[in-house]
């Protein structure tokens, strides 16, 4: 079994259907939210896509450090702010890969779950990109003043999900601790501006 496939099901092209019978009543709760999100929005083609989207997008943090790498560069009076993204995006994404690293909690395995994405590591808690997403939200939502948070992170959380590679313990946490990162980003940015 790969990364990219679950222990049993059948392939129906874009993702993989599980086995009926693969979905025992005593599954552990975060399974059955896993499978609840999967049998409604995610036997949506659509949906299975945009999330993969967003997983790429969202890997290693890099898709917000070149939102804000082109912030930094047409917008030069508030050059600071849009590298605070950048750091607080990044710096988030690396402190969800250590608080990984000493959890050890393994990604989704149940053979109901599907999975419909690649992963750079088999470990699961917290979610990285539900952490750069939330440091990155909060981050870009105070420099444009738009409720960027509100309409950002909920996607991301639950394409996460959708792709069966976190449960939802995983994206809360790793939301929870994006929130914290940005903070840190933004006390400093008062400091360095006294």
């Amino acid at each position: 079994m790969t990364a990219a496939q679950p222990a049993s099901g059948v392939d129906r092209g874009l993702h993989v259907v599980p086995d009926a019978a693969a979905t025992p009543a005593a599954a552990p709760p975060e399974v059955k939210i896993l499978n609840l999100v999967q049998g409604t929005i995610g036997q949506n083609p659509a949906v299975v896509k945009a999330a993969r989207g967003m997983s790429h997008f969202g890997e290693h943090s890099l898709g917000w450090i070149g939102i804000a790498t082109v912030g930094a560069l047409v917008d030069k009076p508030r050059r600071r702010q849009w590298a605070g993204v950048a750091v607080g995006a990044f710096g988030a994404h690396a402190a969800s890969v250590v608080i990984k690293r000493v959890v050890r909690r393994p990604r989704p395995n149940h053979p109901s779950v599907q999975v419909n994405v690649s992963t750079p590591s088999k470990l699961s808690f917290p979610s990285s990109h539900a952490t750069s997403t939330t440091a990155a939200a909060v981050l870009l939502g105070r420099l444009t003043g738009l409720p960027l948070p509100a309409v950002l992170v909920p996607p991301m959380l639950l394409s996460r999900v959708v792709l069966g590679v976190h449960y939802p313990s995983d994206v809360l946490a790793g939301s929870a601790l994006g929130a914290a990162s940005a903070a840190v980003v933004l006390a400093a940015e008062k400091r360095l501006a006294k």
